[in-house]
């Protein structure tokens, strides 16, 4: 029986540190490996700047579930029940996978340009990889 991306086993999951943090903060020394998970490039910033190991865009929520959430509070667990059922979507699937693998041997940090990162798909994402 095939373990679907959302379901892995939590005995993995337990060594993970992922950390969620905005992209326009000054990068810290022990970010580990920093990954942008926004679908749309953050506004005025340099990729230099952001100091990125990559752009991980097939994890961002559909254009169409980002501008129906706004980063809406009131939103945010009707946007975590959506968002969650787009993960197990083929390419978002493999897009969450990458990212367990990247987290099993060092720090994560997720980057969003979101105001409030508590209520983002970084927050969102940064749980389901714990």
């Amino acid at each position: 029986m095939r373990i679907s991306p959302l379901q892995e086993a939590d005995d993995m999951t337990s060594k993970r540190e992922i950390r969620v943090r905005r992209v326009y903060d000054a990068p810290a020394g022990d970010d580990g490996t920093r990954v942008l998970v926004d679908r749309i490039w953050p506004r005025g910033l340099t990729k230099a700047k952001a100091d990125l190991a990559e752009w991980c865009k097939q994890v961002a929520p559909s254009t169409e579930l980002r501008k129906w959430y706004g980063h809406d509070p009131a939103k945010f667990e009707e946007f975590v029940r959506r968002y969650r059922a787009e993960l197990t979507e083929p390419e978002p699937a493999a897009g969450l996978h990458h990212l367990r693998e990247l987290a099993e041997s060092r720090r994560l940090t997720l980057l969003t340009a979101t105001k409030d990162p508590g209520i983002s798909e970084a927050a969102v994402l940064a749980d389901l990889l714990r």
